[in-house]
């Protein structure tokens, strides 16, 4: 086996942990180099240029979220590589060419600041919409620049409301009052390095001189509050995270902190005069169960005094789970997953009964692009493997209509869109998708996740369609435990010490693919980021014999020292605790930087990261290229020196490294043409 050990310190690569260090970048230069030179020639440029061109085209829906009489819209293109913060009203948006009200021109503002901004969000006080708290980011990292901005003036605040850069929380008490988290000095922050503390700041006061509201435990993930604007259900929410899925929430009321007593793993939301709970876990009560998955409604004040009925507003079964859902003012919108294909229910508040919405498609993925919660608008959005998204607009009661089509990015005709099922070591059916062209014979690509309760939904994808199966090649999406799509009990248990179920169903799927004769092992590829990265890791070092290539992005890798790295302390609930040697002993069988051999055969693997990632250290990836390459294993990498998680600032960054994957795996997989 390979010469890393469990003591985190008995590590040789440990110097690549420091980000901007001067040999740790010398190190990343010289990897990149080869990497670009090898994968970036001709072939390279031309899915480069088109996956820029489905980036950046004009004809992309503008997606919008309404504030009072204005839709609102970031966008990114050719000519505006860092994006442009606009609005319009609905009758310009309805129409062919709306006209775009510019609010803030970001690559004007980063010239002018000579700052490398990266657009994170604008919070806008309800129901005035007269000021907005702007963050943005440097390079794409997750913490931010917050600046305070007149909508009415279109400029920053000279002296209001401003923040360094930290990984901050922030929101409007009142015009004059923010209710913020952010790295105040010593011992605000949490050990994952998110706010431990909420204070009240009133304008014109020195950030010193903010007054405390709540303070949470240093080994909390993170504290926050927000103020609910809305006339005559206003109240402030205050939320300590013990873990990645456990919360205290309380309201803040008259200086008193009055708990929401619902399970901690729960997610509680409040509208107008109702609270809705999510379940993760079953919910035993003095006079009934409910079950995991369930959504559950009560009257708010009824709840917090102890008095109130629970209403099931959804239950879930075997095929049907939950996705996500949304208000308007006087309606709830749920979209719930049957075999992870969308269904769409609008439902009555107070008798809670639920009626499909007809005009959305079977057999796609949709979703809330927006509602209105304070009148009757939505917008839902309506997509497939072969079907670019449309947008469906109206009142919530219906009937909706098509107000936005997205174009035809691929040719899609005669591609083939079929689910199967493969049987996990355990017995498990594990569902998945393939899409191909019609008589494929080109190399196969499968993506996974597996984690944090994400569901991967079959949606349309312009760049994978151009670069990958226009060229003819075939897709296949496999729905693993560790993911949502069948409910929070798909991913319950394969956390922790089942964290293995993860990678036994990926590996499962893989095996049909090859029995089914839909592909063959050196003509089959893997792709995943994030903590999908990490099961790519796990497939190279614990089933080589799968793969033909594995691309591994932005991944977590040495799960002994994850929870001390940037935001890793915050996922220990996900995977456990290294530092406890029960945790330890199942973390130990996986960890792919401890796992590496130095006798098995592995397929070539592309390992990709972004220094200007602070939620998943980029160290590593570095530490596991360096370590496969000393013991003589295929790896290229290529570390991105800006563009956060999502490994990319700008849509030009986004694709070139689409291209550089892609052009690896044709290549890797003995792709033609």
């Amino acid at each position: 086996m390979s010469s890393m050990a469990g003591d985190p310190l008995d590590d040789k690569y440990l110097w690549l942990e420091d980000v901007t260090g001067d040999d740790a970048l010398d190190w990343v230069r010289a990897q990149n180099t080869p990497t670009v030179d090898e994968f970036a020639g001709e072939d390279f440029e031309a899915m480069r240029t088109a996956a820029l061109e489905v980036l950046d085209t004009d004809a992309r829906i503008p997606y919008v979220r309404r504030r009072g009489d204005y839709l609102y819209n970031f966008w990114r293109d050719g000519a505006n590589p860092r994006g442009l913060w606009r609005r319009t009203s609905l009758d310009s948006y309805r129409s062919s060419a709306p006209e775009w009200d510019v609010v803030i021109d970001l690559d004007e503002l980063a010239r002018t600041d000579d700052e490398n901004w990266v657009w994170g969000g604008a919070n806008v006080i309800e129901p005035d919409h007269t000021r907005a708290l702007v963050s943005l980011s440097r390079g794409g990292s997750d913490a931010v620049v917050v600046r305070e901005f007149d909508m009415t003036a279109r400029e920053f605040v000279p002296d209001g409301f401003t923040l360094a850069e930290a990984k901050t929380r922030i929101g409007w008490e009142d015009e004059d009052t923010v209710l913020v988290g952010t790295d105040f000095g010593a011992d605000s922050l949490t050990e994952s390095g998110y706010p431990r503390m909420v204070k009240r700041w009133r304008r014109g006061q020195d950030l010193s001189q903010a007054e405390l509201v709540f303070a949470g435990s240093v080994t909390d993930v993170v504290v926050a509050a927000g103020r609910d604007r809305t006339p005559g259900f206003e109240r402030t929410l205050v939320s300590r995270a013990i873990d990645f899925f456990n919360d205290e929430v309380y309201e803040l009321r008259d200086g008193e902190l009055i708990r929401i007593d619902a399970p901690t793993d729960a997610t509680v939301s409040a509208h107008r005069q109702w609270l809705l709970i999510d379940l993760r876990t079953d919910w035993v009560t003095a006079t009934d169960t409910y079950r995991a998955g369930s959504l559950l409604a009560a009257n708010y004040d009824e709840f917090l005094s102890g008095t109130a009925v629970l209403s099931v507003v959804f239950e879930p079964d075997e095929h049907t789970a939950l996705h996500h859902y949304a208000w308007t003012r006087d309606r709830l919108v749920l979209v719930t997953l049957h075999d992870v294909a969308s269904r769409v229910e609008v439902i009555t508040p107070g008798d809670w009964e639920r009626r499909p919405v007809a005009e959305v498609p079977a057999n796609t993925n949709t979703v809330i692009a927006t509602a209105d919660h304070t009148g009757d608008e939505i917008f839902l959005d309506s997509s497939g493997f072969d079907r670019p998204s449309r947008l469906l607009h109206g009142p919530v009661d219906g009937p909706l209509t098509e107000i936005k089509a997205a174009p035809a990015f691929f040719d899609a005709d005669g591609l083939d869109v079929s689910q199967h099922f493969a049987t996990s070591k355990d017995g498990t059916a594990i569902p998945y998708f393939v899409v191909r062209p019609a008589g494929a014979t080109g190399p196969t690509l499968l993506g996974g996740y597996g984690g944090f309760e994400v569901a991967r939904t079959p949606g349309y994808d312009g760049v994978l369609g151009r670069l990958w199966l226009s060229r003819g090649g075939t897709y296949v999406l496999a729905n693993i435990r560790g993911g949502g799509e069948y409910g929070p009990g798909w991913h319950t248990q394969a956390m922790r010490s089942g964290r293995h179920l993860v990678a036994e169903d990926f590996a499962a799927v893989a095996t049909d693919l090859v029995d089914r004769g839909i592909t063959t092992v050196d003509r089959l590829g893997a792709v995943g980021g994030s903590n999908g990265g990490l099961l790519m890791g796990i497939m190279l070092t614990a089933y080589p014999e799968l793969f033909g290539a594995l691309v591994c992005q932005v991944p977590l890798l040495d799960m002994r020292r994850y929870h001390l790295l940037l935001a890793g302390a915050s996922w220990v609930a996900e995977y456990g605790d290294p530092d406890n040697p029960q945790d330890w002993e199942f973390i130990s069988k996986y960890s792919p930087y401890q796992n590496i051999s130095d006798s098995r055969d592995y397929p070539p693997v592309l390992i990709t990261t972004s220094t200007r990632d602070d939620r998943v250290h980029p160290g590593h990836a570095r530490k596991m290229a360096a370590a496969l390459e000393e013991l003589g294993h295929k790896v290229w990498y290529y570390e991105n020196i800006e563009g956060g998680h999502g490994g990319a600032a700008d849509n030009a960054q986004a694709a070139f490294k689409s291209a550089l994957s892609f052009s690896f795996l044709w290549r890797m997989l003995g792709g033609k043409g």
